[in-house]
């Protein structure tokens, strides 16, 4: 049998086991799952496949330990947004809030709308270029129309279905890309298996300097999404929110360390390059199929991430409305404010805005943590980390570096 046979029969192999343990029926209709895929769907968005050349380019044999180190930061930093959730439900009877905390929230509520906006244009708009990139029809404008076309299907979904309709895209969307990760990380582990009996795992020595922390700090953002979870209130108590958001970290940390240690003795820098997209290309000397389904996944990605912000800016929408807008109107009223900017701005341009209003609502979340860990306990070591976070979050904001 071919090295190539057995390349492409592992990740068939590996696929179908995975596609039968997600779809599932009693997978399908558990309130858990459900609850975790939204954080899950925008933690392992468009930045999964980009990360892998970013990370070896800057990092070398150093980016499995530096992909480690960002997954513990989000991880500390969702410890942040959990204590929020717990609090905001009630639990410590805080509420309502004094006035520097109406303050912090509603500042970090208007950070994160802007950035929801922008997210959700950003993942469409790679879903419309990616969906149109091989067909007659390459042109941004018919990019721009595909994206039109997809984000109305979101609105509708949202309006038609609710918070329930929602998550059931999600499931779809976001079981489609588990499985291909599943063979991606199946047939990487044998094609390194198979280096290291040859004696031919790759090294790569980088050198690496000040940038090269700014870009890590950019890069943080990339694993962010799970604050989604704090915005599910209208259909999961607070217990299942708290206990969902650390079941999708807990995966995509696997996740993300296995892929990214693998890609890093698979690949050298010369066959990297520049592009980040790169890995696509890359995977077909592993299994013939693999780009092919990394495609797919791609735009699964995209749109199974556009779904899950659209979801979490709805029900934050809803919440600082004090419900006077549904979910349902909320949703319209993002995908219509996502629609504009697709068609008015050129949204790669302003794309690292969006990853700074994310670490700016992520630092005024620690800000509120703090103010409500001293109500509960005073200046203890909680309420102290949490205000070092929310300096961490800011530094992040101020001196992280898009990877060009």
């Amino acid at each position: 049998m071919s090295q190539e046979l057995i390349s492409n029969t592992i990740v068939i192999v590996s696929i179908v086991l995975m596609a039968f343990l997600l779809f599932h029926p009693r997978v399908m209709v558990s309130r858990t799952w459900r609850a975790t895929v939204t954080p899950l769907a925008s933690i392992i968005g468009s930045g999964f496949l980009v990360l892998a050349p970013i990370l070896i380019r800057e990092f070398g044999d150093w980016a499995t330990l530096v992909m480690a180190g960002l997954c513990l930061i989000t991880y500390v930093v969702g410890a942040v947004i959990r204590w929020n959730i717990l609090v905001l439900d009630g639990s410590f009877n805080l509420l309502p809030f004094n006035r520097p905390e109406v303050g912090l929230e509603r500042l970090s509520a208007v950070a994160l709308t802007f950035a929801y906006v922008i997210s959700v244009c950003y993942y469409m708009n790679l879903f419309g270029a990616f969906s149109v990139s091989l067909t007659p029809w390459s042109d941004v404008v018919y990019g721009r129309i595909v994206t039109t076309l997809f984000l109305i299907i979101i609105a509708a979904i949202g309006w038609w279905r609710g918070i329930m309709g929602m998550e059931r895209a999600e499931q779809i969307s976001v079981g489609v890309k588990l499985v291909i990760i599943a063979g991606l990380l199946a047939g990487m582990t044998y094609h390194v298996v198979k280096m290291l009996g040859e004696g031919s795992v790759v090294h790569n020595n980088v050198q690496m300097g000040w940038n090269s922390l700014r870009i890590a700090f950019g890069l943080l953002i990339t694993v962010q999404g799970f604050e989604t979870s704090r915005y599910l209130e209208e259909e999961h108590d607070a217990a299942t929110r708290i206990q969902t958001m650390k079941y999708a970290q807990w995966i995509s940390t696997f996740i993300y360390i296995i892929y990214i240690g693998l890609a890093a003795m698979s690949f050298s820098l010369a066959e990297i390059g520049l592009r980040e997209t790169a890995i696509i290309q890359m995977t077909g000397h592993i299994a013939s199929l693999l780009p092919i389904l990394l495609v797919v996944a791609a735009l699964a990605a995209q749109f199974s991430a556009a779904v899950a912000d659209t979801n979490g800016g709805g029900g934050m929408m809803q919440e600082m409305s004090r419900g006077l807008l549904s979910s349902r109107v909320s949703y319209v009223i993002l995908v219509v404010a996502s629609i504009a900017l697709t068609w008015i701005a050129n949204i790669y341009e302003i794309i690292s805005y969006a990853s700074r209003a994310f670490a700016v609502y992520y630092g005024l979340q620690s800000m509120l943590a703090a103010f409500l860990s001293s109500r509960v306990s005073g200046m203890r070591i909680r309420t102290v980390g949490f205000a070092l976070i929310a300096l961490l979050l800011f530094l992040v904001a101020l001196l992280g570096i898009p990877a060009e």
